[in-house]
């Protein structure tokens, strides 16, 4: 029963992507920045669609960021992805971005990751 439980709820999610990813495209301007939440770590990319190139990306099971993660809570960890992916977009030359939440809704780790971004100088 939580296996099909489990499989709706992933193609409910598909879905809300979808209609999301019909309004939002990522430009070489104007990359796509894109959220996904796993049930323990949060993956953030910055995508150039018309080229189909990730440009800058962290986790939080990046190996730069672990000694800082530490003891940290979800929430925490992800706004600390959000100002590390922010300050990487900055150095690649990126100073604004269209937000893709991935589907999820906007709240906890995803808006913390918006948060932080936001923080460290990124326009979203």
């Amino acid at each position: 029963m939580a296996d099909i439980t489990g499989r709706k709820k992933y193609l409910a999610r598909k879905r809300r992507h979808r209609r999301v990813r019909k309004k939002i495209s990522g430009t070489a301007a104007r990359p796509r920045m894109n959220v996904y939440r796993s049930n323990r770590h949060v993956f953030v990319q910055v995508i150039d669609d018309v080229q189909g190139r990730t440009l800058v990306s962290c986790s939080t099971i990046d190996k730069a960021l672990a000694p800082q993660l530490g003891e940290m809570k979800k929430v925490e960890a992800a706004k600390l992805v959000g100002q590390t992916v922010a300050a990487r977009a900055k150095e690649a030359g990126i100073d604004s971005v269209v937000f893709d939440r991935g589907g999820f809704r906007f709240t906890g780790r995803v808006a913390a990751v918006a948060k932080g971004a936001r923080e460290a100088g990124l326009q979203l």
